[in-house]
């Protein structure tokens, strides 16, 4: 077996189970670009589980009135616990652990999703994602299946279909082989605290723009090196926060430029010092 059959077969899955009311939503809007490619080709799977084939109810209803009154009707403890124990259990008979696999409900409450909980959560093998409406979810089937609560901003949507498909989409693009370029999930936006870089395409003017000249110098050190000043002056500008914390990690940079600066004035000096002499 060659050694590019030998990696796809040691590649291990990573599994989305979503529990929702909408699975349609969920399997059309990840089944495209990326995410639809990455599932193709076995790289990751995707399981969308209706809610409503698990209630006890005739007329398929999941939700009632909350105890205690006001606006807006709660989703019920019974067809969400069934509904997760059935994709436990399922998980249990491919091998693996359904119960001890993590359940992430998505929640304005939750902690904020980051990049650095996507590749966290890249490492999962099985990740379930439970989708609540409207008023929310019996508080004691939480209580007792999840593991996570997650939130993607601070705002309300109307469900959890959506934050969980940018949820699975910003940890799909963290497993190995999703990406074409292995090196686009490790440069692009948050990958390091910082934000991207510029990036430029053909034609080199446009609408009498120009490419910056660095970049068709052929010196590939010196467009890293422009790179990474364009991503901190840019986070310095619009992410402060970031651009602290990327500092705290990096003291060794500013110290390496300072020198760089004053090796270039010194160096400035003494070719003025060389002209004045003639």
């Amino acid at each position: 077996m060659s050694d590019r059959r030998q990696e796809r077969s040691d590649r291990r899955c990573t599994s989305f189970h979503v529990l929702t009311l909408f699975p349609e939503m969920i399997r059309q809007g990840l089944g495209e670009s990326i995410t639809g490619r990455a599932i193709a080709r076995g790289l990751i799977s995707l399981e969308a589980v209706n809610i409503r084939d698990y209630t006890l109810d005739k007329h398929k209803k999941v939700d009632d009135y909350p105890y205690g009154g006001g606006a807006g009707m709660l989703m019920q403890a019974q067809p969400v616990y069934d509904a997760w124990r059935a994709v436990a259990e399922s998980i249990d008979r491919q091998g693996r652990r359904g119960s001890a696999a993590r359940v992430i409900y998505l929640t304005p409450q939750g902690a904020a999703f980051c990049q650095d909980m996507a590749r966290e959560l890249a490492g999962e093998e099985d990740l379930i994602f439970l989708c609540g409406h409207y008023e929310g979810i019996d508080e004691r089937v939480l209580e007792e299946i999840v593991t996570d609560q997650v939130s993607i901003g601070d705002y309300v949507l109307t469900g959890g279909e959506l934050p969980a498909m940018v949820m699975i989409d910003a940890i799909a693009r963290m497993v190995p082989g999703v990406l074409s370029n292995a090196r686009s999930g490790e440069t692009e936006s948050f990958g390091n605290h910082l934000l991207e870089y510029p990036q430029y395409s053909r034609p080199e003017i446009w609408h009498e723009r120009r490419v910056p000249q660095i970049l068709l110098s052929g010196n590939h050190q010196k467009v890293e090196e422009w790179r990474l000043e364009q991503s901190l002056e840019r986070t310095g500008r619009l992410r402060p926060d970031l651009y602290e914390k990327w500092a705290e990690e990096n003291q060794e940079y500013f110290i390496r430029k300072a020198k760089r600066q004053e090796r270039a004035r010194r160096k400035m000096l003494r070719n003025a010092q060389k002209e004045q002499q003639k």
